[in-house]
């Protein structure tokens, strides 16, 4: 997507209307256009507490996501803005911004929990905007989080090991980022200084006491924790006077309170730094068409009636992914096979060579575009079509000698054919020249070159459609005995018969490479697919480490700050976390394509 083009102004992704989620035509457009990886950032809060700003200066823009001056929510559904990014190049920044949540004005706010499930699933960096500070209220208005493993399923089917899905959450969701603004207190603890950061841990800690009593309290710092183990905090100052609030968008930096921006800046720079591209599980990075069927996805299953489950979204974006690497793969090989092969080739073992190179080439445009490819059944389509487009150029090869030599023999047997039309051999003596003069003609056709792979056969074709004249000139041959006709009519016969064993044999090593070449593509695909299953399960390996260090970091939080209680709970999950890494660990490749 090329800067020239980029959005000038947000647009609406997913419309809130009615009741319905529907996706809009233009946004999908949009995103198809993105061939780049995006980096996703989605905000989240109640409505009026000034997410659009902050998005705004996201995007380096002083406006452009609405922000409205009055206590109406301005922002439906979901609205997008698709910027280059600031700090990495040949990347895209989507922004996306949410209505606020607990809207008056709507009456129904049954989406609010799907606009709340949306941002999280589309997003690599999730930031939920809230105000004041973070107490129990503003833990009460998070209650969305509380409700996700309710929305969202991170497989099709239940794990057999028992774990939670919020195991499994770890995986798919994006970091967490919580921007309290104007803020008013101390950051200090017993008069001592602590970071934002520190300040969220401390609201996040579970409160002591029975369960029943304290469940209310500990269910949203629980999810929190367990959903979103990579957590950061920003706080901002109220930004000027509240008079002036109303018209934030039009002031200058200078008019703002001098620590606000200072904030704000800050904010920018973590968000440009360290926001990650989006990317599934196995380190498939997303661009602008996987986003828009991640979205179409999602979508149509909520208003379904379905719950958005996280692994079939990756299975249906598989399916279409893949079958357009096949393509890929397939346009590739006969692109550059037309530009490297002149037909017709001299052997068939030139053809195949090029077929070879060509192949492992297509191969490695699918293996590189293609992900989640179950039971390999588009590698297997892709061998299967290629296979055919190969034995397809044989024949063009084929057919193309074929006709070469034709016209070759035409040109080079016309003369013997005119002087056979003449009479010049019906005189005694004349098989003998007619004799002489083919073996000079063959002679000059072998020594033309590039005839290709049928030059041989092709030539035995022709000199047994004129069988017939040479023996009609042998038995008018006066100059031969009766006896010595015989025996030429034989030596023709044991000629032709040498000839059809030389066909024959050429015909069966013919057979023979391409059964070789069979088998060497068959070991080609095996190996660039084993090279990427081990690369996959390296991959595996470093996701489930990062996921069972991050439970193991909440365990020991737990028992640092005393709830033996909350820590025992995340034994089984720790468990069965460290079982599939030792099965991972375990796991070779060797997949076979049948």
């Amino acid at each position: 997507m090329a800067s020239d083009v980029l959005m000038p102004a947000p647009v609406c992704l997913i419309e809130n209307d009615k009741g319905e989620l529907i996706v809009n035509q233009k946004s999908l457009e949009i995103l198809s256009s993105i061939t780049e990886p995006v980096v996703v950032v989605a905000i989240v809060g109640l409505y009026r507490t000034g997410k659009s700003y902050l998005m705004n200066k996201l995007a380096g823009k002083k406006s452009g996501f609405s922000l409205g001056s009055t206590v109406q929510s301005h922002t439906k559904g979901i609205w997008m803005w698709c910027v280059p990014h600031p700090k990495k190049p040949n990347h895209i920044l989507v922004l996306l911004d949410t209505e606020g949540l607990g809207d008056v004005e709507k009456g129904d706010n049954k989406n609010d929990t799907w606009i709340f499930a949306l941002a999280v699933l589309l997003s690599s960096t999730f930031v939920y905007n809230s105000m004041g500070t973070i107490n129990q209220q503003a833990m009460d208005q998070v209650n969305y989080v509380t409700e996700l493993s309710e929305r969202i399923k991170s497989k099709s089917t239940p794990n057999t090991d028992g774990v939670e899905n919020s195991s499994d959450f770890v995986t798919f969701f994006p970091d967490f980022v919580w921007t309290v603004r104007d803020f008013t207190l101390e950051l200090e603890i017993n008069g001592e200084p602590i970071t934002s950061d520190e300040y969220l841990e401390i609201a996040l800690k579970p409160k002591k006491g029975k369960p029943e009593e304290v469940k209310m309290f500990n269910l949203p710092r629980q999810c929190i924790r367990q959903f979103f183990p990579k957590k950061k905090c920003f706080i901002f100052d109220l930004p000027t006077h509240r008079k002036k609030l109303s018209q934030l968008e039009k002031l200058h930096d200078s008019e703002l309170e001098p620590e606000f921006v200072e904030q704000v800046e800050s904010f920018c720079f973590y968000i440009f730094q360290h926001s990650n591209v989006k990317t599934l599980q196995g380190g498939i990075k997303v661009n602008g068409p996987r986003l828009e069927n991640l979205i179409l996805t999602y979508v149509e299953a909520i208003t379904s009636g379905e719950m958005p489950c996280m692994e079939n979204a990756v299975l249906a974006l598989a399916q279409i992914e893949n079958s357009a690497a096949v393509q890929r793969a397939l346009t590739h090989y006969e692109v550059i096979m037309i530009k490297r092969v002149q037909f017709p080739t001299e052997t068939l073992r030139e053809l195949l060579d090029i077929h070879a190179t060509c192949e492992s080439e297509a191969i490695a445009v699918f293996i590189k575009d293609s992900f989640k490819d179950v039971d390999q059944k588009f590698q297997k389509e892709l061998a299967r079509q290629l296979e055919a487009k190969r034995d397809a150029f044989c024949q063009q090869n084929q057919d193309e000698s074929t006709k070469q030599c034709r016209s070759l023999l035409q040109d080079i047997f016309s003369p013997l054919e005119e002087a056979v039309k003449n009479g010049d051999f019906s005189k005694p003596g004349g098989y003998g020249l007619f004799l002489q003069k083919t073996k000079e003609l063959k002679q000059k056709y072998y020594q033309q070159p590039r005839k290709g792979i049928q030059a041989e056969e092709t030539l035995q074709e022709y000199l047994k459609s004129k069988e017939d004249i040479a023996d009609a000139i042998l038995q008018a041959d006066q100059s031969l005995s009766a006896k010595e006709r015989d025996i030429e009519v034989e030596r023709v016969k044991t000629q032709a018969a040498e000839a059809a064993a030389k066909q024959l044999e050429e015909m069966q090593k013919k057979t023979q490479q391409m059964m070789e070449q069979n088998e060497r593509s068959y070991k080609e695909h095996i190996n660039q697919l084993t090279e990427k299953m081990e690369t996959e399960r390296k991959q595996l390996i470093e996701e489930q480490k990062n996921n069972l260090a991050l439970k193991l970091q909440e365990q020991e939080k737990l028992l640092k700050g005393g709830f033996q209680n909350e820590s025992e709970q995340l034994k089984n999950q720790i468990k069965a976390l460290e079982n599939r890494l030792n099965e991972s660990r375990k796991r070779g490749g060797g997949c076979i394509i049948c």
